[in-house]
């Protein structure tokens, strides 16, 4: 038997209901996991740094890392109507934002592409200062006061209006009202170093580790509340139902098109390095 490839992926309902299959071996063929918990700001500096065989991260990370990793083409999240939200104390406009501290979760995230993609189009004067807080701590800090406007992802969609808090804008509404493409969020990569070989059996375990957990909900039930930060389970289930869908078990041509949209973008903005034209390619 070889040893257990090490995965890292986030304690998010949408994670563990995707990957429970596979993490407790019963996946049938499918390699045994060794199991790393980490939100993806940490597997995103993972990737960077050659840490872990398979690893979910952000699709803003890709860039760095595509020449090491590779991108599988499913178990990731992508979606419609499941964008970060920028979040204020009362209601406003985007040209509020004009010169004002907004608080992101990391600066090497798809949300924060997203937010700066928006904030090209919608506050040409621009944002003043972006200070960077581990994604629980910004909802409070907006509360607070201590920042002006936070960009929220996950489970923040649902319960942003317990802190008193106004959405000022979608980025994932604007991105699909500007693009007509699903919004891209988090990959699932792996080691190329692995072969060709390996890199399909795990798109394949991935595959069905999705497939499973679709036709039996209750059995990931537990494994996902046992990871979900206390967080209510009518939340966790709207989490997955937003996160975990068509594009989760194969990205697809309109997928693929997001993500090169994304960081074609981006790139054109200087907040990536440009893509090489096969660096998305799998197998």
């Amino acid at each position: 038997m070889s040893d257990p490839l090490k995965i890292a992926y986030s304690p998010c309902p949408n994670d563990t209901f995707v990957f429970h299959a596979w993490a407790h071996g019963k996946v049938p063929g499918a390699p045994a996991l060794d199991v790393t918990f980490a939100d993806i700001d940490i597997t995103n500096g993972m990737a960077e740094r050659g840490e872990g065989d398979i690893l979910k991260v952000s699709y803003a990370v890709l860039p760095w890392v595509l020449e090491e990793y590779a991108l599988l083409p499913c178990g990731g999240a992508l979606g419609r109507g499941c964008g970060p939200l920028v979040l204020t104390r009362e209601p406003g406009e985007a040209k509020d934002l004009a010169g004002r501290t907004v608080a992101v979760p990391s600066e090497r995230s798809t949300a924060y592409l997203l937010f700066r993609l928006w904030a090209a189009d919608e506050v040409p004067s621009g944002v003043g200062e972006v200070k960077v807080l581990p994604f629980d701590e910004i909802m409070p800090a907006v509360r607070d006061g201590r920042v002006d406007a936070g960009l929220v992802i996950h489970e923040a969609r649902f319960t942003y209006q317990n802190y008193g808090l106004s959405c000022l804008a979608d980025m994932g509404e604007h991105w699909e009202r500007t693009t007509g493409l699903p919004i891209p969020l988090g990959a699932i990569i792996a080691k190329r170093s692995l072969g060709a070989e390996r890199l399909r059996e795990l798109a394949a375990a991935a595959r069905t580790s999705v497939r499973m957990a679709w036709d039996d909900t209750e059995a990931s039930r537990a494994y996902v509340l046992e990871h979900a930060q206390e967080m209510d389970p009518a939340v966790a289930d709207q989490h997955i139902g937003l996160y975990v869908n068509e594009f989760t078990a194969d990205l697809g041509e309109d997928g693929y098109a997001a993500v090169r949209g994304l960081l074609t973008r981006a790139a054109a903005e200087g907040l990536v390095p440009p893509l090489g034209r096969d660096a998305l390619r799998f197998g």
